[in-house]
């Protein structure tokens, strides 16, 4: 195993966006992509390692930049701020997203016909957004992500849809949740939600120690919803010879 990294410029209008890709470079031929939507702090190093963690398992991880110029708020007050700069016009954000998913289809390393999305948070958010707009991939997977339905023309979900979720999160309460399964289930795609008890937002990501807001990280949580993950990935992933 080779792990190689490096940065993707990519555009969308006039803004520079830079991804972050992760492969193994010992594997020659093309490898099924895993995009990675970033949390509302910006593609940061958990992003990226997730990216990493995906190049591990023999496929490709690509960390999106949805902010543009890789902006890494730092605050509460001014990630809140650049995340509702962009999630406020959800048809400018699927643009950006679909600027990214474009970007990284078109790389030698990649398998365009074989892509996955995931994202924490804001990025399960977008996550669900590209599932919603019919984009080819095989998966889409939300960790306690927003999940409020944008105000776009319905499109056919092509993704097989995981969503790993909080009940106690106090970003998408329990009627978010259910708001999101009959709108999955009117769609008639391939869809799965796993609910975990007494667990917060932000659960995934062992850094996340906010009580105050609600974030607060879950060990077993992580645990079962990276398990059924990798259950997800080997069953789309399954048929390109690579394993999880």
């Amino acid at each position: 195993m080779d792990i190689k990294t490096r940065p993707i410029e990519y555009k969308h209008g006039d803004t520079t966006c830079i991804g972050y890709l992760a492969w193994d470079d010992s594997i020659a031929e093309p490898k099924p992509c895993v995009l990675v939507n970033h949390a509302w702090g910006g593609r940061d190093n958990f992003a990226e390692q997730k990216a990493v963690q995906m190049a591990a398992l023999g496929y490709v991880g690509f960390a999106l930049d949805n902010y543009g110029d890789r902006a890494l708020p730092e605050t509460i007050e001014e990630r809140s701020a650049m995340m509702s700069s962009v999630k406020d016009d959800r048809k400018f954000l699927l643009d950006r997203l679909k600027a990214g998913y474009k970007a990284a289809a078109k790389l030698d390393e990649v398998d365009e016909k074989y892509m996955a999305v995931m994202g924490f948070c804001f990025g399960g958010l977008c996550t669900l957004d590209m599932a919603r707009s019919g984009m080819d991939l095989k998966a889409a997977i939300s960790f306690h992500g927003l999940l409020d339905a944008p105000e776009l023309p319905k499109k056919k979900i092509k993704a097989k849809v995981l969503v790993c979720h909080g009940w106690d999160d106090p970003m998408a309460p329990p009627d978010h949740v259910v708001a999101l399964g009959e709108e999955l289930n009117a769609g008639k795609c391939d869809w799965q939600l796993h609910g975990y008890g007494n667990v917060k937002h932000g659960f995934m990501n062992p850094d996340a120690n906010n009580k105050k807001l609600g974030i607060v990280y879950d060990d077993d949580a992580q645990r079962r919803a990276w398990n059924a993950t990798m259950d997800l990935l080997h069953e789309v992933f399954g048929m390109h010879g690579v394993s999880a």
